[in-house]
């Protein structure tokens, strides 16, 4: 799955347990319950840790928590709605996502 070098950081700290990705219109994979997914920050670079899907659900974008804002890694609503605007180009509240839980798959020692 591929992630900006600033949401992996997030991630491998733990504030960021969840992602939302457009659900039509996106070239990216469809991951189910349970796949472990290597995280990159660019198309061909290495893997720099692993995930583990936990849920998967689909919402309308503007359905979005304040816990699930928090799980997205940010501080208040209108922060992420920033920074979808900046991925993606506009906030539209009757967008279908698909919302991705997951947690980081610990190494083996």
């Amino acid at each position: 799955m591929l992630f900006k070098r600033r949401y992996l950081r997030k991630i491998l700290d733990g504030t960021k347990t969840q992602t939302r990705r457009p659900s039509s219109g996106f070239s990216g994979r469809a991951y189910k319950v349970g796949d472990v997914v290597p995280l990159r920050d660019s198309f061909r670079g290495p893997a720099r840790a692993q995930i583990i899907i936990t849920k998967r659900f689909q919402q309308r974008l503007g359905d979005i928590s304040l816990d699930d804002v928090r799980k997205e890694g940010f501080t208040s609503l209108e922060e992420f709605k920033r920074e979808w605007v900046s991925i993606y180009g506009e906030w539209n509240p009757d967008q279908r996502v698909t919302v991705y839980e997951f947690r980081l798959v610990e190494e083996e020692p």
